[in-house]
């Protein structure tokens, strides 16, 4: 199966001031130290980022920002709007900027059905036609699940610009395959299980903590077709699955090392203590949190 994009890419968290404006400068440091070097490319503004909680002037900021910079890996832009013109707005000032690959849901809130989904990226196409868009299948957020049907139907009436989808609600990266369509998994835990039947990597919340290990995985599936790290990216996984909020967890452990990811949009919140002694107890037992990952 042809694959225009494949790897490790982490859904980029975003690093706020002290007002909890978007703080440009360490956002980008966050990802180009703890992503970019590691091998891992950067989703930036997805749920993770608090893409829907960030002003589309401070992404559109950041993105220009952002076109000054070196990277290694590949780069997707989530707009995370609901609103069709600020998402294409998004999307215009990107790939003027040389950034044209997209990570977009569906519209949340309002109740999604085939016709009003198809319609919503069509229009985007229509607006910004030289995008390559994966697609968003989340149905936790978005209340909304892409079956096989939908999402052939889009890639087959917009081949060029429909090129892959993050599946986080799981039910299609074991039975959906296109040719040009790269699908990605939404937890480490089926990294290496979607690679054997095709996958073309993950796109993940958590490899913004497990990114180098993840990438190990990866590399090693290309090199003999296992990986003997996999269980222990599956424990980290876990570890953080069982906080119950991912965005939470990440916050309180990155804070470990940089007191700005204290900063956090409402609604979120950092761990409680009880949940954050659990979690760092886990990730010491696991040997992926060490006193250099804890700032003095």
């Amino acid at each position: 199966m042809s694959k225009i994009l494949k790897g490790v890419f982490a859904a980029a968290m975003s690093a706020l001031k002290a007002d909890l404006s978007l703080d440009i400068k360490e956002t980008i440091n966050h990802a180009k130290l703890n992503l970019d070097n590691q091998g891992v490319g950067s989703a930036f503004f997805g749920s993770t980022g608090c893409g829907q909680l960030i002003s589309v002037d401070e992404k559109k900021n950041f993105i220009s920002a952002l076109s000054k910079e070196s990277f290694s890996e590949k780069i997707l832009i989530g707009t995370s709007t609901n609103s069709l013109k600020d998402t294409t707005d998004i999307m215009k000032h990107s790939i003027e900027l040389g950034f044209s690959n997209f990570l977009i849901m569906n519209v949340a809130y309002y109740k999604n059905n085939d016709t009003g989904v198809f319609n919503f990226y069509k229009n985007i196409i229509r607006e910004v036609p030289n995008s390559k868009i994966i697609l968003y299948n989340f149905s936790t957020l978005s209340g909304y699940t892409f079956t096989p049907d939908i999402t052939k139907k889009l890639k087959e009436s917009f081949p060029k610009n429909i090129i892959g989808m993050k599946d986080s609600t799981g039910n299609l990266w074991e039975n959906f395959k296109m040719e040009n369509f790269s699908m990605f998994v939404g937890s480490e835990k089926k990294l290496l299980d979607g690679l054997k039947v095709g996958a073309a990597g993950c796109i993940s919340a958590t490899t913004n903590f497990t990114g180098k290990i993840a990438k190990k995985v990866f590399d090693d599936f290309n090199k003999s077709g296992d990986s003997s790290s996999d269980p222990k990216l599956k424990a980290l996984r876990s570890a953080f699955d069982e906080t119950g909020n991912l965005i939470s967890a990440l916050h309180t452990i990155k804070s470990l090392e940089n007191k700005i990811f204290t900063n956090l949009l409402p609604p979120q919140v950092l761990l409680s203590d009880d949940k954050k002694d659990k979690l760092i107890k886990k990730l010491r037992e696991l040997g992926a949190l060490t006193n250099k990952n804890i700032a003095a």
